[in-house]
């Protein structure tokens, strides 16, 4: 029996395959490999501070005035992690950042960050010890009070952290129904400093209802034992649109503030105007004429149908390029939009140019930016891909330069 090269590829992304990944401490900092040399028609992101800052205020206006912890996991959306925290570090109405690996937290330490960061994900006694000592907050939903005393004690000073209720995402968190004694257990030891509480809502607007009536029932019900619970927080940027009950005391953002519409029908809801703050582009390496009846692509997905002209671009999905994205995508090239076609390989994406030699090697090709119909929400919408999948996945080895 044969066996394509698309079933091997298939086999080798499903879930529970063995993958291997490598990652420095400085890598996870600077979104690129320190000292690396990179070729000219290496594919690169494009970061607009001033966009990201323009984002921060509209999210600022609309909660009104609310802190805005911005959440930065996961290389900050594809922004790089330093990139984004240097940029919020400044901005007034951001009083802290989010992260879920210690590794981000310690390279946001490490770069100088000053803001709280709060660490949401999971850690043991040695990961609770190093985030503590560096000064990160983290979240707890479990009995950790013996722990952060002994912690408390050594540094010689209570130690902040955020509890995190479970109100029916089930991901994780403190039951709503036994968060109450978990909250007055650690107010009341004195090696503790209660920061903070959050719950995380499932975007499914009725069900929220019933989410944050269970968080008000906790906080009533350790305020009516004197305690006091700290920060409330609960909304993300899906929230900022279908939820402004959930603004509580704080807003969690994350999306938001890099300028993406998380579904397509906020961006139509006039609530925030928001600014993609980052481009993916490459540059042109290749333009060949295919007679009627030439292939490209593996498995020759793609045969002219006529004489034409093609362009090849160095990346592909191994940089962020959604293997999806031949199933419609398009690649912007001095202004006018190519169909990506044949199929997205590990490294490289063919476009078609058409009967005339319109492209040349060297030429910029943008695959999402900042511009009206080219932006991540656009591309996405295009080949189907989630704007999730879209910028979360780009390589973090990519440089990332700031632009005006």
């Amino acid at each position: 029996m044969r066996v394509s090269r698309r079933t091997v590829l298939k086999a080798a992304l499903a879930p529970g395959t063995l993958g291997w990944a490598v990652n420095t401490r400085a890598e996870a900092q600077t979104g690129s490999r320190t000292g690396a040399r990179h070729s000219s028609f290496d594919p690169w992101i494009e970061i607009r501070p001033d966009h990201v800052r323009h984002n921060v205020r509209e999210v600022t206006r609309l909660v009104e005035g609310r802190p805005i912890l911005a959440v930065i996991k996961n290389n900050a959306y594809g922004m790089g992690l330093v990139n984004m925290a240097r940029i919020l570090e400044t901005e007034e109405g951001v009083t802290g950042m989010a992260v879920v690996k210690l590794s981000e937290a310690i390279a946001l330490r490490d770069a100088g960050i000053t803001k709280p960061i709060l660490l949401m994900g999971p850690f043991d006694d040695a990961d609770l010890e190093e985030a503590v000592m560096r000064n990160v907050t983290p979240m707890v939903y479990t009995e950790v009070g013996d722990a952060l005393d002994r912690l408390a004690a050594r540094r010689q000073a209570a130690v902040p952290v955020q509890v995190c209720v479970d109100t029916g995402m089930g991901r994780v968190g403190v039951s709503h129904r036994e968060a109450a004694g978990l909250i007055a257990d650690l107010a009341g030891r004195n090696g503790v400093n209660l920061a903070g509480t959050m719950t995380t809502l499932n975007e499914d607007p009725e069900f929220e209802k019933l989410q944050l009536q269970r968080f008000r029932e906790v906080h009533e019900t350790v305020a009516a034992r004197g305690v006091s619970t700290g920060p409330r927080h609960a909304a993300s940027s899906y929230g900022l649109f279908d939820n402004p009950a959930a603004f509580l005391d704080a807003v969690r953002p994350g999306m938001a503030l890099f300028g993406q519409y998380s579904l397509a029908r906020f961006r139509d809801m006039d609530r925030l105007d928001l600014r993609p703050s980052m481009s993916l582009k490459a540059r042109v390496v290749l333009v060949k004429r295919l007679e009627e009846g030439d292939t490209a692509g593996y498995e020759a997905a793609y045969r002219a149908d006529r004489d034409v002209w093609i362009a090849t671009i160095p990346a592909g999905h191994v940089d962020g390029v959604p293997r999806v994205a031949a199933n419609g995508g398009w690649v912007r090239i001095g202004g006018t939009r190519y169909p990506i076609i044949a199929s997205v390989s590990a490294s490289h994406t063919i476009v078609e140019i058409g009967p005339e030699k319109t492209v040349s090697e060297g030429d910029v090709a943008t695959y999402f930016d900042w511009e009206d119909g080219s932006r991540p929400e656009d591309a996405s919408t295009a080949s189907g891909a989630s704007v999730y999948d879209l910028i979360m996945h780009l390589n973090p080895t990519l440089p990332r330069r700031l632009v005006a």
